[in-house]
């Protein structure tokens, strides 16, 4: 059942490292908009509904509620809630009895708490679930925020998560930018923004002034302060979010021409130089084309590395461990007989080479196996 509320939710999109943390801790400064940590609900849940059986049935639905409060990557985002009554009282106030009531029930509590009337959320590879929100939220509203894929790629290789080298984080941004195309034509102009990073960069009040006409709000200028809001100095601690503790800088455009070699910002054109075009940004460089070899050799050693990392300094092995925990608990409700591989829907992306990265994993199980990475659901550190 889909649900159509009074104030439009608002999701913030992007391929990851193009800015869309920056957009969030903006908006979430917004007098009337409330935006969490991100929530990757609808990449790890919404795919793999009918794991959980017939949600009509209160001990499956409760099953599913669970897994989504108890999940979240910042517990509770920070909620003051009593961890024993929290699953009910969600479900409770879910505006419908399934997976996007409980959704909305989780968004709608963290705005109440922040005495505002209006919730967004940012999750970068929503952008793979534009058809799926719409669906859940009709009257959604959706801005996309696109970053030079060169610089984009030179974050993630300098970042604890995500591609090791230059052709997987190529690719990364490459599919990010098509799996929109089809909305960004054809969704109606008071659904779909697009935002530049440098743009925003360079000029944020006007750019925001923008967003905010889009929304159909007034412009708040405390959303130039979000370096001073919760969520951007915790993440300002951290060592892949420390620009938030600042104001906007245009001091990360172009990075990619000290960070990547010659080389990589060849192997970058090869692989993705028309999705750069088509994004306004010149190809200057002559692409150079990788034999198959290479790519296996690239493709290989990013799935080692990424495994291999989950536990270093600024690793995400705590996340890794609960996705790791979620696929264990899919397992299980089908080892009872909740569902079968035969009668499952066939949604995307189930069955997709990528399936494990566009729902949110870190690194692939086969290598984590490999390495008998060791799970921990604990840390004394940030967890984003």
């Amino acid at each position: 059942m889909s649900i159509e509320s009074k104030e439009r939710p608002v999701f913030v999109l992007g391929a990851e490292r193009s800015g869309t943390t920056l957009l969030m801790v903006m908006l979430g400064r917004h007098k009337r908009i409330s935006v969490p940590e991100v929530a990757w609900y609808y990449p790890r849940f919404r795919p793999y509904l009918h794991t959980y059986g017939d949600l009509s049935r209160p001990e499956n639905l409760l099953t599913l509620a669970e897994e989504m409060v108890f999940g979240l990557k910042t517990p509770f985002w920070g909620m003051p809630v009593n961890p024993k009554t929290i699953v009910d009282e969600i479900v409770a106030r879910a505006p419908e009895h399934g997976f996007a009531g409980i959704f909305a029930a989780m968004l709608q509590k963290y705005a109440e708490l922040e005495g505002k009337p209006r919730w967004g959320e940012k999750t970068p590879y929503n952008l793979y679930f534009v058809k799926e929100i719409l669906e859940d939220f009709p009257n959604a509203q959706f801005v996309f925020i696109t970053r030079d894929g060169r610089d984009a790629s030179a974050d993630y290789l300098e970042s604890s998560f995500g591609p090791t080298n230059i052709y997987t984080a190529a690719r990364a941004w490459k599919r990010a930018q098509n799996a929109v195309e089809t909305f960004r034509s054809n969704l109606r102009a008071d659904q779909w923004f697009d935002v530049r990073y440098e743009d925003l960069a360079r000029q944020p009040e006007v750019i925001l002034r923008r967003v905010t006409d889009f929304l159909g709000e007034d412009y708040d200028e405390q959303m130039l302060e979000f370096h001073r809001g919760e969520i951007a100095r915790r993440r300002g601690q951290t060592r892949d979010h420390a620009p938030l503790g600042g104001p906007a800088s245009p001091i990360y455009i172009g990075i990619h021409k000290n960070l990547l070699s010659l080389r990589d910002q060849r192997v970058f054109a090869w692989v993705a130089g028309e999705e750069l075009r088509n994004s306004g940004y010149p190809v200057d460089v002559e692409p150079l084309a990788l034999s198959e070899e290479e790519i296996k050799r690239y493709l290989e050693l990013d799935g080692r590395y990424r495994a291999a990392a989950l536990d270093a300094p600024d690793g995400h092995i705590v996340y890794e461990s609960y996705n790791d925990w979620l696929a264990d608990q899919r397992e299980a409700r089908r080892q009872a007989g909740l569902w079968n591989h035969e009668s499952a829907p066939k949604r995307f992306p189930l069955g997709d080479p990528d399936e494990e990265l566009i729902t949110g994993q870190r690194a692939l199980r086969r290598w984590k196996d490999y390495f008998g990475i060791k799970r921990r659901y604990v840390s004394n550190k940030v967890v984003l």
